[in-house]
């Protein structure tokens, strides 16, 4: 029997107070419930399935409200690297714009990824996932050996405890107004972070600043942040190719270059918070 199925999971999630039911987890994250590590792996390795370690999690009051998994081609998916984006399941901190803190919960079975616990934030009028830079709030990293379940739940843990200090952070973003011209060099520079070289961009910046929705009309830091990284990271966007036809830029579906855009999206944002 599953270690999951003791605990409660609801019908479906939503921005607050449901998790993800356990059929959201199996179709979005398999390896979350991989039965052995990868062959590769050597002896020193202790495989300890993430299904034990989130059942930890659930049981020290955090709730799976997404997940994902990259899937590689000519590897299982019972191995790949994974992404859990947990809340507690009673949050006393709350932001002006319905956003709401998280832990993110990195993993995979085949030897490239150690367990980390980082922290997120989830921005509910546009489904935003972000990751905040390990430069601005420590992120926890448990190696495959020894207790690893103990401590990925302190990890967890000592995440959650800077959480209020995280929403003061994002008080002061939103505090920071912004003139065209810093919007629009933010932009360049963000844009910079996903394409280092000039040719390949086949875009403006500019168009990193559309405002998606009524909430992105703010002229303030945070707003910038939020807009910048969905348009980054979601694609969507009109972009000529090196040959010249007109195409889309794409979604980003590897976790590791969401994290390292998002850490670095964050620290841009640090960097002008601070100016």
């Amino acid at each position: 029997m599953n270690a999951l199925t003791d605990l409660s999971f609801s019908s479906h999630a939503s921005a607050f107070d449901r998790g993800l039911t356990l059929e959201a987890l199996h179709q979005r994250a398999p390896a979350v419930f991989g039965a052995c590590a990868h062959a590769r792996t050597s002896a020193r390795y202790t495989f300890i399935p993430t299904e034990h370690v989130l059942t930890g999690l659930m049981k020290a009051g955090f709730l799976p409200v997404e997940a994902r998994q990259t899937r590689a081609r000519g590897t299982s998916p019972m191995h790949g690297r994974h992404m859990l984006r947990l809340r507690r399941r009673y949050e006393t901190i709350s932001l002006r714009d319905r956003s709401i803190p998280e832990v993110v919960f990195l993993n995979s079975h085949d030897g490239t990824t150690a367990y980390q616990l980082r922290m997120g934030i989830y921005r509910a009028v546009c489904a935003n996932g972000l990751i905040v830079s390990r430069g601005a709030f420590p992120a926890y990293c448990v190696a495959h050996r020894g207790s690893v379940v103990d401590r990925v739940i302190a990890g967890a843990l000592e995440v959650s405890k800077r959480f209020e200090s995280l929403a003061a952070k994002v008080e002061r973003m939103e505090a920071r107004l912004l003139f065209k011209d810093e919007q629009l060099r933010f932009a360049e520079r963000a844009l910079a972070l996903r394409y280092s070289h000039p040719a390949q961009t086949g875009m403006q910046a500019s168009q990193l600043l559309t405002c998606r929705r009524a909430e992105d009309a703010g002229q303030d830091l945070w707003t910038l942040l939020n807009k910048c990284q969905e348009a980054l990271l979601r694609g969507g966007l009109s972009r000529r190719s090196l040959s010249g036809s007109l195409t889309r830029t794409r979604r980003i579906t590897s976790i590791a270059t969401d994290v390292r855009l998002n850490n670095l999206l964050w620290d841009l944002a640090e960097e002008t918070l601070a100016s």
